[in-house]
């Protein structure tokens, strides 16, 4: 994927069809929903579709991004359900 040095990153939760949370980064949320809800984003979100989004945030680089995302991975289940919309 090219990107443009001026694009804005995301780091997103997505919850699954079991109830459980996937964290990633990317540059494009709804594209993004679509390959995992296809069976074609991350091997952990196969299998558990269809995936919803939860909580995304907005960064100024992809390194950002994926320090936050790597934050996010490290907390217990019960601390990413706060950040579940309504």
């Amino acid at each position: 994927m090219k990107t443009n040095k001026y694009e804005m990153w995301f780091t997103y939760i997505v919850e699954c069809r079991d109830k459980s949370f996937y964290t990633g980064v990317t540059t494009d949320i709804k594209r993004r929903l679509e390959e995992h809800n296809k069976g074609e984003g991350a091997r952990y979100t196969r299998g558990r579709t269809p995936v919803k989004l939860i909580y995304s945030e907005e960064h100024a680089s992809r390194s950002e991004a994926q320090k936050r995302e790597a934050e996010i991975k490290k907390m217990k289940k019960e601390q990413k359900a706060v950040y579940k919309i309504s």
